[in-house]
């Protein structure tokens, strides 16, 4: 029974990133689903059966979190179906072990008493976090902070970001866990910290702007592109590739707007494999005027190597060039030990090379567009390297995307709250060109202003102000990335080995 428990709740964790009939975000859900978890923690006779309960939980959480990973392993990758299932699961298991871990040394170290419990509780539901977003180049998809974009913690964001609010709600979590334990309910200590807490949010909400932040006054025209090419076409000779080439081609001549954005390898080809002359013709009709672009296409050569890339064209400057640097294993690289794995599946450009943390934005009408490609903006330590020299900090990012690997599928809605997320954190807006969604222009205060219908052909035009300033969130991560965190939830670990030491356990 309490496994069963552990499941659904772990299952209720995912929704609440983005419930499932209308993509929306339920933070109240997150905090309640959450509280189930240390109720049944501490109702667990020793670390071991609570270590069980907390990967039981985690797994059902990333599981129907990013259960969408089997439309690209087997709808497009070709992978068998038992073992596209497979894989899914057993990434969801593996990662859950950080949470197994973090529930086995709280239940080792909790000393039923509500301050201390509470915050071991929260500081050791961090550790689980961090690792999970680092270890093994990190997959944080679906941290339990982005279900409170629009929620009472969402104006901590500029604060300390998105896993310092996954840390405050786990100690919400646990104070509302406390409430069916009779001993606690009568306990001073308890209210106070219920109340602490509550006037907290309460002062950080009536601090939350109405409106967006200040911008830096300058605004910009733009025109987001959402090609709707097939996935299974895209990357094919008779279909996908002269579709995307035409379509993509006419709309980079005839839109009006100041910038004009294609989504990810919008053009699906290194530039040796493109008809003689396409990217002059490219270059050209941004040669002079007004307007400036940004592509998303593959450079490189096959025998040398190749990345995953945007190109910026403006009147009387170079080329500019981006290139990804956080990497989708097993899409995007080969991880070691892996090759084998990825033979089975038929991902076109499966093994790109990396590039630099922190690159230099795209300077174009007054602002200073930061390009991140896809899967990067879930890393907003590594878009906050950009902030160090506030002189060069970004005013716009620029997100390009294809969800299209992953169907009609709540992946886009949680992708949204994502980017909605760093426009939070950074105060910055958003600006996004996907080929089947979402396809958006997100402002300051992460409220999306415009958006094209999803798995639509069609060009979003809107307008954005840059952003100007540094949030707190963005001056220390800039400086110190995320070890602030980590300093926080190793001492918390180390607390709770320390205390465990001391009390017998079943």
């Amino acid at each position: 029974m309490p496994a069963l428990m552990a499941l659904v709740a772990g299952v209720m964790q995912a929704f609440s990133m983005a419930w499932p009939l209308d993509g929306q975000p339920r933070w109240w859900l997150q905090v309640l689903s959450l509280a189930v978890l240390p109720m049944l923690l501490q109702a667990q006779a020793s670390r071991l059966r609570a270590g069980l309960i907390g990967w039981v939980f985690a797994t059902g959480w990333l599981t129907a979190t990013f259960w969408w990973l089997f439309i690209s392993m087997h709808v497009y990758g070709g992978l068998a179906a038992p073992l596209a299932a497979l894989a899914v699961l057993l990434l969801a298991g593996f990662l859950s072990l950080y949470y197994a871990i973090a529930a086995a040394l709280f239940r080792g170290a909790a000393v039923a008493r509500p301050w201390r419990d509470g915050l071991l509780f929260a500081a050791l539901w961090l550790g689980a976090e961090l690792l999970r977003g680092s270890l093994f180049t990190g997959f944080p998809w679906g941290a339990g902070g982005y279900a409170h974009v629009d929620g009472p913690l969402g104006p901590l964001a500029r604060w300390i970001g998105v896993y310092g609010i996954a840390a405050v709600a786990a100690w919400l979590a646990f104070l509302l866990s406390q409430l069916v334990r009779p001993g606690v309910r009568t306990s001073l200590r308890y209210w106070l910290a219920l109340g602490a807490t509550a006037g907290l949010l309460a002062a950080c909400n009536a601090q939350a702007p109405a409106a967006p932040p200040a911008g830096n006054g300058a605004r910009l025209s733009v025109a987001l592109l959402q090609g709707n090419i097939p996935q299974d076409e895209k990357f094919e000779g008779g279909t996908g590739i002269p579709q995307s080439l035409a379509w993509y081609g006419e709309q980079l001549r005839d839109a009006k707007a100041q910038l004009v954005v294609t989504p990810e390898t919008a053009i699906p080809l290194l530039p040796a494999q493109l008809p003689e002359g396409y990217l002059a013709t490219l270059r050209s009709f941004f040669s002079e005027g007004p307007r400036a672009a940004l592509v998303g296409i593959p450079l490189g050569r096959m025998e040398t190597g190749y990345t995953n890339s945007v190109l910026g064209y403006q009147p009387g400057k170079a080329e500019y060039q981006y290139h990804k640097h956080h990497l989708v294993p097993f899409g995007e690289f080969i991880p070691g030990l892996f090759k084998w794995f990825t033979q089975m599946m038929n991902i076109p450009l499966g093994d790109f090379n990396r590039g630099d943390v922190g690159q230099a934005s795209f300077v174009w009408a007054g602002q200073r567009l930061a390009p991140n490609i896809c899967y990067e903006d879930l890393f907003g330590e590594e878009l906050g390297a950009r902030f160090r020299d506030p002189a060069l900090a970004p005013t716009i990012f620029v997100n390009i995307s294809n969800i299209g690997w992953f169907g009609n599928t709540i992946a886009i809605d949680q992708h949204l709250q994502i980017s909605r997320m760093r426009a939070l954190e950074f105060e910055r807006p958003m600006i996004r060109a996907t080929n089947t969604g979402a396809t958006v222009v997100i402002d300051r205060g992460g409220r999306v202003t415009h958006a094209l219908p999803r798995h639509t052909r069609g060009v979003l035009v809107g307008e954005v102000e840059g952003g100007s300033g540094m949030t707190p969130y963005a001056q220390w991560v800039s400086r110190f990335g995320l070890d602030p965190l980590w300093a926080l939830a190793l001492i918390a670990a180390i607390t709770a080995w320390r205390a465990g030491r001391r009390r017998p356990h079943a």
